[in-house]
């Protein structure tokens, strides 16, 4: 399915749009830092869980990330860790600790849905779609009608429909008439959910202006139509 974002088809995305230990600090990477982060991918891979653990208090987020990002591959992070680094003051540590959240159930991320950075907010939707977080609904149906930026939108709408849960309906019916990617976004998301408006909304989107729109209605509905053009 075209788009933009993560969650796909409604369930787990089917990755995420940067590799999260590339990221970690606005601040270019001096030598000695990389270093550091090569001390803790080495450790990871060894299973040096005491060093790891160590680099999340390091003085550069980069670091951090990468502590954390090697304990998900040792699956030894904690809900505890990855609340850590979503508290971190570094905007793009608290994003990074959101993309890794979705390897670690109970991952408090919700918070992270008021966050003041739009790339926070982004990626805590995508993990709160990934855990099927349903106390996140009500942000997520926020976000989905009035946040200024498209991503957060197209974000929240593919979690609501991953949670599929019925209170999120409404928001996803309504970001039908979004922007071309919130709109496909949303008629995938409208496949976790069922009823006479969904249906009626669905066939809307048949005669939307964009043909990917189109397309994606199609094929919620199992139908063929004309071909793209």
């Amino acid at each position: 399915m075209p788009g933009s974002t993560r969650h796909d088809t409604g369930g787990t995305g089917p990755g995420r749009g940067r590799a999260v230990e590339s990221a970690g600090g606005p601040a270019a990477a001096d030598p000695d830092t990389t270093r550091r982060r090569g001390e803790v991918a080495i450790a990871g891979r060894a299973g040096d869980e005491a060093l790891v653990r160590a680099a999340l208090a390091d003085a550069h987020g980069r670091v951090r990330v990468a502590a954390l990002a090697a304990l998900v591959r040792m699956s030894r992070a904690t809900t505890a860790d990855v609340a850590t680094l979503l508290r971190d003051a570094d905007p793009t540590v608290r994003r990074d600790a959101c993309e890794l959240a979705p390897a670690v159930a109970g991952a408090p991320v919700v918070p992270l849905l008021d966050d003041a950075d739009a790339r926070v907010v982004e990626a805590a939707a995508f993990a709160a779609g990934e855990l099927g977080i349903a106390d996140a609904v009500p942000a997520l149906a926020r976000i989905a009608r009035t946040h200024g930026e498209r991503l957060c939108r197209e974000s929240a709408v593919a979690a609501l429909g991953a949670i599929g849960d019925v209170r999120g309906l409404p928001a996803v019916l309504e970001a039908t008439h979004d922007a071309p990617a919130i709109r496909r976004r949303a008629v995938v998301a409208l496949a976790a959910f069922s009823g006479d408006e969904v249906d009626a909304s669905l066939r809307d989107r048949l005669a939307d202006r964009d043909w990917q729109v189109r397309q994606a209605a199609e094929d919620v509905l199992g139908i063929s139509g004309e071909e793209p053009r």
